[in-house]
């Protein structure tokens, strides 16, 4: 089982392939920033950084929209356990909790399964919980299902000794501005706060750490009630709607989709790989030439009989 990170100290070790496992925040949905407007996410994001520090980096995404627990911690969880990556995101269980009469209590059990199926195959594992939906109408009927399973995934990774990111605890998550049009996914500004907050949490950081507690240099517009009302009333026929219609028919936008990044494969191409590796390779040696000079400068001389002193004058 991995060590809690409060254990871990000096220098991380380097993280040479990652494999994202979730639902349709771990795919990127919405997240429109990527190459050609392709999907790009959190979990994207955070490869293209853990890319830059090692250059042989290799990742999968397994995220799909409409994915569930037994989709997640199923054919997910056996192409982790089978390519043994040096880190897994997990986010899985939102579909579940939205849908009525979900046991969260057996939830949580599955929840607890599937970690410590990955942790006892010796991988370091994140968890990503639930965020608040206070703020979202409609949505925030579900929030105290939503805050309970969310505690049922701390209590798990206080057990297993998980690294965990609360999404909940993040503020910056509570802005409308985080989130798309259809406020049940992030945006890119969304998606990347997740992503330095994980990554600061593993020891890699993304920048300084407002990149994850205060994006914004001001505070977000507040509309008028009589706009907002009528903002509501467009998002629930354009979003809303469509949502629950599916749900009531059982069934899901993944439903026929693969992941975007099904195989654990270099991120970059050979060039920019070999590029990336110059780039390190000369950073390295400006760091290494830095400490020796440091150190020589700093290093007491040794007098002739042995003990330290000053320099002998002529």
């Amino acid at each position: 089982m991995n060590p809690p990170a409060s254990a871990r100290v000096g220098r991380p070790e380097p993280i040479r392939t990652y494999v994202a496992l979730g639902d349709s925040i771990t795919e990127g949905m919405e997240d429109n920033s990527g190459p050609g407007g392709e999907y790009r996410g959190f979990a994207d994001r955070l490869a293209e950084h853990l890319g830059t520090l090692t250059p042989d980096f290799r990742y999968a995404n397994l995220g799909v929209r409409g994915r569930r627990m037994h989709h997640i911690f199923g054919e997910q969880l056996e192409k982790a356990l089978e390519w043994k990556p040096d880190l897994v995101t997990v986010l899985a269980g939102g579909n579940d909790v939205l849908r009525p009469g979900s046991n969260l209590d057996a939830l949580a059990e599955h929840f607890e399964w599937g970690v410590r199926q990955l942790l006892d195959a010796g991988l370091r594992v994140v968890i990503i919980s639930g965020h608040d939906t206070g703020w979202i109408p409609v949505l925030r009927y579900y929030r105290g299902r939503i805050a309970i399973y969310s505690m049922h995934m701390r209590s798990v990774a206080e057990r297993t000794g998980t690294e965990i990111v609360d999404l909940w605890a993040l503020n910056a998550l509570n802005d409308p501005r985080a989130w798309s049009e259809d406020r049940l996914h992030l945006n890119g500004t969304g998606h990347q706060v997740v992503a330095a907050r994980i990554a600061d949490l593993i020891g890699f950081p993304m920048g300084p750490r407002e990149a994850w507690t205060d994006p914004w240099s001001t505070p977000p517009q507040q509309l008028p009630r009589i706009l907002r009302r009528r903002e509501n009333r467009r998002w629930a026929r354009q979003h809303l709607v469509p949502w629950l219609r599916r749900r009531a028919m059982g069934r899901s936008s993944g439903d026929g989709r693969m992941a975007r990044r099904p195989q654990l494969d270099h991120l970059y191409d050979e060039a920019t790989r070999e590029r990336l590796a110059r780039d390190l390779a000369a950073q390295n040696g400006e760091d290494a030439q830095g400490s020796a000079s440091a150190q020589a400068e700093e290093a007491p001389t040794i007098s002739p009989s042995g003990t330290k002193g000053p320099e002998p004058r002529d």
